[in-house]
């Protein structure tokens, strides 16, 4: 382990679900790691591809875990769509939504509404009560030439009881159906790293970016050109590790073990 790079660690880019939490399930001693986070001034941000909530959403299960934040440190893959949208639709409109009302909510800031009828594109994000009519629709509207966003790429979603079906397993039905690729906004594209760093004014040599999920957080942070550590207590487990290229930077058992090994090097 490369001590001397984590000397440099002045901030951290956090996964939430698989890194705090499994659904209602802490990982570790949560509000105790972030006492030693702030006693050591090491920033924070929390960084996730679960679309599903936004940032108070976010903050109230956060509080409801002991962890005191605010919403400037809470970026996920809608605000990340959000921030493609505008870029590519300026003035907003009315756009074909699969997703749940933390997607929708932070689209509305940009003027981007539920229409199903000749929208600008399709956006398609995690959603427990989609329904065969709904996939049927956005493979029609793709079909016929509107484009298509996915708020994030993950396959399955970590719960206490295993692994279901995540955002990523929504894609692939469309995707089967239309022949088409979705345009993707949240990890491992680099777009919510920066952000976060954005909002902490630390360079990427100095923010240490952590995630359960190879694929997803790890790759978001190399492609950010920030260092990265993998946690193994959500997605990932250590007989994966020895087939990852390239290598996350640390491989952890859990969050509190990095805290530990930042704080005593402070």
């Amino acid at each position: 382990m490369n001590d001397s790079q984590l000397l440099n660690i002045k901030a951290l880019i956090l996964d939430m679900d698989g890194v705090l939490w499994k659904s209602t399930e802490p990982i570790g001693n949560l509000p105790v790691i972030f006492e030693k986070l702030d006693a050591a001034n090491i920033q924070y941000v929390f960084a996730t591809n679960n679309a599903t909530r936004d940032e108070d959403q976010y903050l109230e299960k956060l509080s409801a875990f002991g962890i005191h934040a605010t919403r400037k440190q809470v970026v996920n893959s809608s605000i990340a769509t959000l921030n493609r949208l505008k870029q590519d639709f300026s003035d907003g409109g009315g756009i074909f939504i699969i997703g749940e009302s933390g997607l929708i909510n932070i689209l509305a800031r940009g003027n981007f509404y539920p229409q199903e009828e000749n929208p600008l594109c399709v956006v398609v994000g995690m959603d427990q009560s989609v329904t065969y009519a709904e996939l049927s629709k956005a493979a029609l509207l793709i079909n016929n030439g509107t484009p298509f966003y996915g708020t994030n790429p993950d396959k399955s979603f970590p719960t206490p009881h295993g692994e279901t079906i995540g955002t990523g397993a929504i894609l692939a039905a469309i995707e089967v159906a239309t022949n088409t690729q979705p345009i993707i906004c949240g990890k491992p594209y680099p777009d919510m790293m920066e952000i976060a760093l954005a909002r902490m004014g630390t360079t990427k040599e100095e923010t240490l970016v952590v995630g359960d999920r190879y694929e997803t957080d790890i790759l978001g942070g190399l492609n950010a050109g920030c260092p990265s550590a993998l946690v193994l207590s959500g997605v990932t487990h250590e007989e994966m590790v020895k087939n990852l290229s390239p290598a996350p930077t640390y491989v952890f058992d859990q969050l509190s073990s990095i805290v530990d090994q930042l704080v005593s090097l402070k």
